[in-house]
């Protein structure tokens, strides 16, 4: 994901030039940004269950991003004595947690399983379900979108 993070303006830009030159290639690079997406977080959750550490840290408050979406602010030290206080790495959400309040879990011990190389990338294991369904769904539909694409462009179906 950091990949998008420092490269979204050259996205954004080829996006744009794509919807004006042939707008079939907006469903190639979509698709392939959220199989990126899906497949590079399922990866990186496999591993954490195979080669994280896992502790308890304390839920410190929940914040809102700009649609809403409310995540975890968690509290923790490392085997190691670093204090990290971060938002999971991955942490799927839906939209009932934007009228969830969730003052019930603040201050409560939650579990935690860090990477060790890179204490900040840390994930609650009790929503690993949940995760990998939503992740799942990207890839899937990144799939969908790549293969709609490609098919177009090959001139097999016809769109638009």
């Amino acid at each position: 994901m950091n990949f998008i993070k420092k490269y979204r303006i050259i996205i954004v830009v080829i996006f744009a030039l794509a919807m004006i030159y042939k707008p079939v290639l907006c469903f190639l690079i979509l698709g392939t940004l959220l199989f990126y997406i899906g497949i590079t977080t399922i990866l990186f959750l496999k591993n954490i269950a195979k080669k994280g550490i896992e502790c308890t840290g304390n839920i410190i408050e929940y914040k809102a991003d700009s649609d809403g979406h409310k995540t975890p602010l968690i509290e923790f030290t490392t085997i190691t004595g670093e204090l990290i206080k971060e938002k999971p790495y991955v942490y799927a959400m839906t939209d009932f947690s934007k009228i969830t309040s969730y003052n019930n879990l603040i201050n409560q011990p939650v579990l935690i399983l860090y990477d060790p190389g890179s204490p900040k990338k840390f994930v609650l294991p009790n929503d690993k379900q949940f995760n990998y369904a939503m992740y799942f769904i990207f890839l899937l539909v990144g799939l969908f979108f790549v293969g709609l694409s490609i098919s177009s462009l090959l001139g097999h179906i016809k769109i638009g």
